[in-house]
């Protein structure tokens, strides 16, 4: 497994967005976070290892069935992340409503004032 940063970890789609899907306190199969995350189960499950090397999921095992659910840690990261995401989405969307800069004017050739050009 690379060891690419937990802040670089994050900051992706798709480990962000497995993060998020375990905050409803739901166990939910490796399958089921490959399916809410457009992801493939392999991908998943190196993304959720990679998570669970930075103590943020933990896996339960019930027979056969391994669920992922957050830790202590990961609740709290997932909580900031969430909160993340509703910020950058609000600038995003005020983004759209700002009026453009205004354009300086183009500097005049030297030696020529402004009103005689």
């Amino acid at each position: 497994m690379e060891n690419r940063g937990i802040a670089n970890l994050l900051l992706h789609e798709k480990p962000a967005g497995i993060l998020l899907s375990l905050r409803d306190k739901e166990k939910k199969y490796p399958t089921v976070l490959s399916k809410e995350n457009d992801c493939t189960y392999t991908h998943t499950l190196k993304i959720v290892e990679e998570l669970r090397g930075y103590g943020l999921v933990e896996f339960e095992k019930d027979g056969r069935i391994k669920y992922v659910t957050l830790t202590e840690l990961g609740e709290d990261v997932a909580h900031q992340l969430e909160g993340l995401v509703r910020y950058l989405e609000r600038i995003g969307k005020g983004r759209g409503k700002q009026e453009p800069k205004a354009v300086e004017s183009e500097p005049q050739p030297e030696g020529k004032a402004e009103d005689e050009a």
